[in-house]
């Protein structure tokens, strides 16, 4: 507490335990209610990784303009303004491009949302960092069940297919099923199973395209087995 006197000495006791812990307080808690979200489903940025970028950001805030007051370095937004380019940075890490497409758009969205509301915070500004907490929060949950039930968010399916006929014959008629639903063969991994073929690969589609796709290739006589998992998130 010492250390932080000498460091605002404008303040007093009162005022730090009141104002600057409150913001850090109060930035840690809001990042922690995304990452919490997020942390569930499984993501690459979850409840630590969101705290950690809220309180930064907000101590970054404060820093930048108690520095500039007490010790006049520069302009009071100096150094929170590095803060943008710094989560850009972050947020760019987090997106995965590969065959399949791209993943992590979402959550380099949310790292530089949370990095906003860690600003907010430790300017204190707290109705808006508070009220964009909740809105994200609702963005996040309530938005990807009404995407999941409408069937207008794509979901990765590996499916895993065993077959008597030849590697070559397998592929070119789970190609024409796939051509039919205007869908692509990604990740085709083909192997020996026994005196069968056995055929693991991904398609992206909606729930409905994928009960249609699972349904034509029932149909096919020359399909023994059909197994079919949840892929990586994209989200």
């Amino acid at each position: 507490m010492n250390t932080l006197a000498l460091a605002f000495p404008h303040l007093t006791m009162e005022d730090l335990l009141s104002k600057t812990i409150f913001r850090l307080t109060l930035a840690a808690v809001l990042g922690g209610i995304i990452g919490l979200e997020r942390e569930l489903k499984r993501k690459p940025a979850g409840l630590r990784t969101n705290i950690f970028i809220c309180f930064g950001a907000a101590m970054f805030t404060i820093l930048s303009s108690e520095l500039a007051k007490d010790f006049g370095i520069g302009d009071r937004t100096r150094i929170a303004a590095q803060i943008i380019p710094g989560i850009g940075f972050i947020g760019a890490g987090s997106i995965l491009h590969d065959k399949a497409g791209v993943s992590g758009i979402t959550t380099a969205a949310t790292i530089f949302v949370v990095a906003s509301i860690g600003m907010a915070a430790g300017g204190g500004l707290y109705v808006p960092a508070i009220f964009a907490t909740m809105l994200i929060y609702l963005a996040l949950h309530l938005l990807g069940i009404l995407e999941r039930r409408l069937n207008l968010k794509p979901l990765t399916m590996n499916y895993t297919i065993v077959s008597d006929k030849t590697a070559d014959g397998l592929v070119a008629e789970v190609n024409s099923i796939l051509e039919d639903q205007g869908k692509e063969l990604q990740s085709m991994h083909l192997s020996r199973s026994g005196e069968k073929e056995k055929l693991v690969f991904r398609v992206d589609g909606t729930r409905h395209e994928h009960k249609l796709l699972m349904d034509q290739l029932r149909q096919s006589s020359d399909i023994s087995n059909l197994e079919t998992t949840p892929g990586p998130d994209r989200d």
